[in-house]
C-alpha cells in the first residue's frame, strides 16, 4: 500500500473562560476552575436524572452553568488513587488539546477527594447510544451522517498520533467514547486511559486498559502499546458504523462469530455487502465497500501492516482503489473461558460520556 500524508490545521477555539487561573499554584491556560458547589448545583446535586453515563473511573452528569452554558461533568471515582499533581498534569495535557473532532475540556474542580472534569455537553450523546443501543435511544443515521462519523473520528485520531507534542495515544477507541453534536458532528471523549508518547519512543509497555472487543492482540497479550493499537480498535468501529451491530455479540452469520471474524469470513467470499445495515435503504456500495476494506486493513494481525491514521483518512475520503494484494488476515483474541468462541464480549455502558472499563488480563490468543 502507498503511503499518505494528510494534516490537518486544528481551529483556534476562544476558551470559555479568558482569564488564566490558578489551582493549587498551577497555571491552568485556558482551563476554568469551578468549586464543588459549583459544580453540585450546576447538576442538582448529581441528581440520578442528570445522569449520562458511567464507568470504571466515575460517573457523568448533564449540567448548567450559572451563565447558561450547558456541560457535562464528570465526577471520577473517590476511590482514585490519582493524587492533586497527577490530576493537574492530566488536565495540563488535555487542555492543549484541541481539534473539531475532540472533546473540549472547559475546566476542572479539585476540592479535598473530589476530582471533577467539566467537558462541553453534546446533544446527540454517543454513537453508542444513537446507533447500537436500546431501540427507543436509537437514532435513524443514514449512509452521509455515518460516513461522516467515519471520517471525522479518523481525523480526531490522525491529530492526537501526529500533530500533538508529545503524541497521543487514546487507548480506548470505542462507540461510546464517540460523542454527537447536535449535526451529528463526531469528537472523541474520554481521555482517562491516554497515554503521552515522546518522539523517541516507539512502544510503551504498560498495564492493560480499555474494552474488550476493541482491544489489539498484541497490546492484550503483551501490553506493549503504539498508535497501531488505536488503528484496530478504529477498524472495529468502522464494521459498527457500517453494520449498527455491535462488536461483541456473538450472532453472526447463525453461528458463534462475531463481528470481525464475519467481516473477514464475508470477505473471503466476495460477500461483504452482506454486513452492511439493513436499516440503510439508499448506501453508495462501492463506498461501503471501501469503508469495510480499509476496516480490514486496520485490523491486520499484525501491527506494523496497518496504515497510520492519516493514511486512514485518506483512503476513506478518496475514491481510491486499495491494494487488495497487501491486505492480510486480521487479529484477535479470546480468553481462557471461551476457547474457540472469539474476542470476549465488550463490558457495555448506559449510555456516552462514560468513562473507561476496568481494565482486563487476556490469557490467549488465536490469530486469523
Amino acid at each position: 500500500m502507498s503511503c499518505w500524508s494528510f494534516w490537518w490545521r486544528p481551529e483556534k477555539r476562544r476558551p470559555a473562560y479568558d482569564s488564566v487561573q490558578i489551582v493549587a499554584g498551577q497555571f491552568l491556560e485556558g482551563i476554568a476552575y469551578f468549586s464543588y458547589d459549583e459544580l453540585r448545583t450546576a447538576t442538582e446535586n448529581f441528581s440520578t436524572s442528570n445522569k449520562i453515563g458511567r464507568g470504571g473511573f466515575g460517573i457523568v452528569y448533564k449540567g448548567k452553568l450559572r451563565n447558561g452554558l450547558r456541560v457535562a461533568v464528570k465526577k471520577l471515582a473517590v476511590a482514585s488513587k490519582q493524587g492533586q499533581h497527577e490530576f493537574l498534569a492530566e488536565i495540563n495535557a488535555i487542555a492543549l488539546v484541541t481539534h473539531p473532532n475532540l472533546v473540549r475540556l472547559i475546566g476542572c474542580c479539585v476540592e479535598g477527594t473530589n476530582r471533577i472534569l467539566v467537558y462541553e455537553y453534546l446533544e446527540n450523546n454517543s454513537l453508542d447510544r444513537s446507533l447500537l443501543g436500546q431501540k427507543d435511544t436509537r437514532i435513524r443515521l443514514d449512509w452521509n451522517k455515518r460516513s461522516a462519523i467515519c471520517v471525522g473520528t479518523a481525523k480526531g485520531l490522525a491529530y492526537l498520533h501526529e500533530e500533538t507534542v508529545p503524541h497521543i495515544v487514546h487507548r480506548d477507541i470505542k462507540a461510546s467514547n464517540i460523542l454527537l453534536d447536535k449535526s451529528f458532528n463526531p469528537k472523541i471523549g474520554d481521555f482517562g486511559l491516554a497515554k503521552l508518547f515522546p518522539d523517541d519512543i516507539t512502544h510503551i509497555s504498560t498495564r492493560i486498559a480499555g474494552t474488550t472487543g476493541y482491544l489489539a492482540p498484541e497490546y492484550a497479550v503483551a501490553g506493549q502499546l503504539t498508535m497501531k493499537a488505536d488503528v484496530y480498535s478504529f477498524g472495529i468501529l468502522i464494521l459498527e458504523i457500517v453494520s449498527g451491530k455491535s462488536s461483541s455479540k456473538a450472532d453472526w452469520g447463525g453461528s458463534d462469530k462475531f463481528l470481525l471474524e464475519w467481516a473477514w469470513e464475508l470477505y473471503e467470499r466476495g460477500s461483504l455487502l452482506e454486513l452492511v445495515d439493513t436499516e440503510l435503504d439508499e448506501y453508495p456500495e462501492e463506498e461501503a465497500l471501501r469503508y469495510m476494506k480499509v476496516a480490514l486493513f486496520c485490523t491486520q494481525g499484525a501491527a506494523r501492516r496497518r496504515p497510520s491514521m492519516s493514511q486512514v483518512v485518506d483512503m476513506l475520503s478518496r475514491d481510491i482503489k486499495l491494494n487488495e494484494k497487501q491486505l492480510t488476515a486480521p487479529g484477535y483474541f479470546q480468553d481462557s473461558n471461551r476457547l474457540g468462541a472469539g474476542p470476549t464480549p465488550s463490558k457495555k455502558s448506559d449510555s456516552g460520556y462514560q468513562t473507561s472499563s476496568e481494565p482486563i488480563t487476556i490469557t490467549h490468543v488465536r490469530p486469523r
